[in-house]
């Protein structure tokens, strides 16, 4: 026995709900396999003809007609080679989560998913029914088994698969991006492999959906759990492998095995992918930014250059009587050095003009955060008024570790429509700054090495209101990505006192985050879709 099959990995970058132009990218690309790489199976990620994750989106008539449309063009069309695609499929009043393999316009095999995640970001027992059973295909002499995503993560479909016949499992995955998700997916990979002793062609999406980024890296792992075969993250495009049957199994050729990304590196893709989808797929021409001169906007104006040129991003400076002149210089220098369009607008006649407005009101009492937080609304109002009359979006630049403990306005620096670095804690900001100024110094120095400050009074620091981000980071890691108790962070060497403030802080702010605009996921949990604390509650800090 000597049978080949060539497999291209269809690692592309689809829209929720464009079912049209999805089809279009599927047929190109699946015509691009078979014409260019004179692949024998082209294969799709997992619900790849709606998009994922299609949400609520699945129960609206018209995307199920759309969506059975979708899937009989895609079988009348593609000739030539074995195409495997990923769709909702509707049988009377359920859903499933399905896939199915066509050539030349016939069924070679259907499946259905059959563990349907319902933890973090995943909800998908609202929307699906599980489905029964294996499903494998022959294709050149090799018995393929399907899986979809969440299906590798157990032992029983893969079992079943090749109890069924399976020689090498073939697995289409719509899985977002975390600090840590690849290297999860290749243990949970190579546990499935030892106990089934078959290959695994692994295939996932990337690109960006609301909060969730996407990021590739699909694989070919060998029936002895070594990699054969490793895609580049974040990055679209058509890979192929060949896959070889022998006496003694399936093995592939020698292929390139591209390395798992650095920490700052892979975030810093993220980030990229997250705002150039958010931008693109919602047809923005450009964003504005506020440009403070610190850390947050400078790294927020860094993401968005590289995601969508400089051409389409506009930095304003909103300067005030406590902004120090080593701020406006350094955003002036960064503009500059980016080459995006630079505006300052002095905001003193306008905070002026309101606090006199307030003063028969505010008659009596001493100043204190309202002023502060007047400051940072008259900025929102000027960002949002530019965002409206130029079409561009706001981005915010405020980070996780301030979103967590509320040290933000709300309807000031909180307003916006999308937030790069919502996810990243501010000891995180400082690193993918200085990882950004390897590949081209973009970020000044100083902007990196001086001490944070939000500059809303006389010699602010965010030091006199929060403890130091060495401690404050890991204390909200800890409760926020690990549930941990007060004690239990406090046994990590953390002033049971200081934890108790912090996790106060937490609680007290949920409805501010409620409020923010949507961010890129990052870490493990992200505030959004993967945190669900209430906001009224009687639940109080130590316990």
């Amino acid at each position: 026995m000597n049978s080949t099959v060539k497999v291209a990995l269809a690692q592309v970058d689809l829209a929720v709900g464009a079912v049209a132009a999805n089809t279009r990218k599927i047929i190109e690309y699946a015509q691009r396999a078979r014409d260019e790489m004179y692949a024998d199976l082209v294969v799709f990620p997992e619900l790849s003809v709606c998009g994922y994750p299609p949400e609520d989106l699945l129960f609206h008539a018209g995307l199920r007609k759309r969506t059975e449309q979708a899937v009989e063009e895609i079988r009348n069309t593609v000739s030539g080679i074995a195409i495997l695609i990923g769709f909702p499929e509707y049988v009377e009043d359920r859903i499933y989560n399905s896939c199915v393999v066509f050539a030349d316009g016939e069924v070679l095999c259907h499946y259905r998913k059959r563990l349907l995640p319902n933890y973090r970001v995943f909800d998908e027992e609202r929307y699906f029914t599980a489905g029964t059973g294996p499903a494998v295909f022959r294709l050149n002499g090799i018995v393929f088994g399907l899986t979809i995503c969440e299906d590798v993560w157990q032992a029983g479909p893969i079992a079943e698969a090749r109890k069924a016949g399976a020689e090498c499992i073939v697995a289409i995955n719509g899985s977002p991006y975390d600090t840590e998700a690849q290297a999860r997916r290749e243990r949970q990979l190579r546990t499935r492999v030892g106990e089934s002793g078959v290959p695994v062609v692994y295939l996932n999406m990337v690109g960006g959906q609301d909060e969730l980024v996407f990021d590739g890296g699909s694989l070919v792992m060998d029936a002895s759990g070594e990699i054969r075969y490793r895609a580049p993250a974040f990055e679209e495009g058509l890979y192929a492998v060949t896959l070889r049957a022998h006496a003694k199994g399936i093995e592939t050729d020698e292929c390139p095995v591209a390395e798992v990304l650095p920490l700052e590196q892979s975030v810093y893709g993220a980030l990229v992918t997250g705002t150039r989808d958010y931008v693109g797929k919602h047809g923005f021409p450009g964003v504005v930014i506020g440009l403070s001169g610190g850390i947050d906007s400078a790294l927020v104006l860094a993401v968005a250059c590289d995601a969508l040129g400089a051409d389409r991003v506009r930095a304003i400076m909103m300067p005030f009587r406590y902004t120090s002149t080593m701020s406006q210089e350094d955003a002036a220098r960064q503009a500059a050095t980016l080459g995006v369009r630079y505006d300052v607008i002095p905001i003193a006649p306008i905070y002026d003009a309101t606090v006199k407005q307030l003063e028969p009101i505010f008659e009596g009492r001493e100043e204190d955060v309202t002023e502060e937080n007047i400051q940072a609304r008259v900025r929102g109002i000027l960002l949002m008024a530019i965002s409206n009359k130029t079409g561009r979006m706001l981005l915010t630049t405020g980070n996780k570790s301030e979103m967590a403990v509320g040290y933000a306005t709300l309807y000031g620096d909180m307003a916006g429509g999308f937030a790069p670095i919502k996810d990243c804690a501010k000891s995180l900001v400082y690193r993918l700054a200085k990882y950004r100024n390897t590949i081209a110094p973009v970020i000044p120095e100083r902007v990196i090495t001086r001490e944070p400050s939000a500059e809303l009074r006389a010699e602010q620091k965010d030091s006199d209101s929060l403890p130091p981000y060495d401690i404050l980071d890991p204390i909200l890691e800890a409760f926020i990505e690990k549930d941990l108790s007060v004690d239990q962070i406090a046994d990590r060497g953390f002033d049971r006192d200081v934890v108790i403030r912090v996790l106060e802080m937490v609680r007290r702010n949920e409805y501010k985050r409620r409020q923010a605009p949507p961010g890129i996921r990052i870490s493990s949990r992200a505030f959004g879709r993967d945190w669900r604390y209430p906001i009224t509650s009687g639940y109080r800090f130590p316990s």
